[in-house]
């Protein structure tokens, strides 16, 4: 009976064991999509389309901002291809920089969003829209709408931003006593209608269910975030109230079994810069203060929820720079990350590896997108599939 019992709880423990090991995740494979060159390339995005194919975006030229040369490009991997197509153009405003592109799949169309920059200022951006159902077979799509997203915030903003302001510490460490206060200049430039209404500006993908999106933007200006939300699949959009904070840029949104929204963002305030989160409890539309987590940030995080449960988080986990780049698993909507896989990380600190995209695709992997630079201004958009 006592050799039976051992028996059964060595079986047991080797079961668990396996279970365990089953699920750690593992790199399957990494690639540059392209070769590296002299250009500017950033900011990427991918997508999966139906049928099987990701489609991948980034913004590329001689600069960002400043350079009116920059546009958005793209590159389809085939279904069942080890190699993605030549790059060709998805969207370029003449005389104007576009940046920052975003795709994502709604209602059976292909969004991207982009900004252009007015005037060579990020605070001047206009946000940019195309659709399509016309996926292409090889090269870019065919799109088949196109439109600006203008948004009106109205008072409630100038008072959204103050009363979560009183609610953050009462100093901001990046500023001396004899400077002027960085929440009072903000709070005053939210009075100004123009300043609240443009600006705005992508970097991760948006939550989708059904015709509602979420699409999270963020704002040089202000320094902190706010949701475009549609109801009607993306042909109308309203502004939600600020996400408010000292820094909190660049949301990435995940959501629980409850139905709270958590927003993961970079930390662009005060030393040390931490990831910050934010949450809401109405579906998106107000936002709780941020505050800073304990994961070191030194720009850009992505975040998903798998299909079993399990959520994941893609930054650089430093504060000095963009040589780490980390994907974090979470077993409790967020509450810890214990498993840390390791994506990129060079010891002499001088590659840069960041603003990430990251979804799960139907062959359940992970399907990861990044820029990728090196020291001697070598650019390329590295592609790396993860088995979760």
């Amino acid at each position: 009976m006592k050799k039976r019992l051992l028996t059964s709880v060595f079986l047991l423990s080797l079961l668990a064991v396996k279970s365990a090991a089953a699920r750690q995740p593992e790199v399957v494979d990494s690639v540059l999509v392209f070769p590296l060159q002299e250009q500017h390339v950033h900011g990427s995005s991918v997508v999966e389309l139906p049928g099987g194919d990701f489609l991948l975006a980034w913004f590329q030229g001689s600069g960002e901002r400043t350079a009116d040369d920059v546009r958005i490009m793209g590159a389809r991997l085939k279904k069942g291809d080890k190699k993605w197509s030549a790059p060709f153009e998805l969207a370029d405003t003449p005389d104007l920089p576009d940046c920052n592109p975003v795709l994502f799949m709604a209602e059976g169309k292909l969004f991207l969003v982009w900004i252009a920059v007015l005037a060579n200022q990020w605070e001047n951006s206009i946000l940019r829209v195309r659709s399509t159902q016309a996926f292409g077979g090889s090269g870019a799509p065919e799109w088949q709408w196109q439109d600006n997203i203008l948004l009106k915030p109205d008072e409630r903003f100038v008072d959204e931003v103050a009363a979560r302001f009183r609610e953050l510490p009462p100093q901001h460490h990046g500023w001396s006593a004899y400077a002027p206060r960085y929440d009072e200049l903000t709070m005053e430039a939210t009075k100004d209608p123009g300043k609240r209404s443009i600006g705005w500006m992508t970097r991760i993908k948006p939550l989708v269910s059904g015709k509602r999106i979420l699409l999270p933007l963020y704002s040089d200006g202000f320094n902190f975030s706010l949701l475009a939300i549609s109801e009607d699949g993306g042909r109308s959009w309203k502004p939600s109230l600020p996400i408010v904070g000292r820094g909190p840029i660049q949301p990435a949104l995940a959501k629980r079994a409850d139905g709270t929204l958590v927003a993961y963002m970079r930390d662009s305030g005060d030393a040390p810069t931490r990831v910050q989160v934010s949450e809401s409890n109405d579906g998106g539309w107000s936002w709780s203060a941020a505050r800073k987590t304990d994961i070191p940030n030194g720009a850009s995080v992505d975040v998903l929820v798998l299909d079993d449960g399990r959520w994941v988080m893609l930054g650089n986990d430093v504060d000095d720079g963009r040589y780490r780049l980390n994907l974090y698993f979470s077993d409790d909507e967020g509450e810890t990350w214990p498993v840390k896989l390791p994506i990129e990380y060079d010891a002499s600190k001088q590659g840069r590896y960041s603003y990430p995209s990251l979804i799960q695709g139907s062959d359940g992997w992970l399907h990861i997108s990044y820029s990728y630079h090196l020291r001697g201004e070598e650019k390329a958009i590295k592609y790396v599939t993860v088995k979760p």
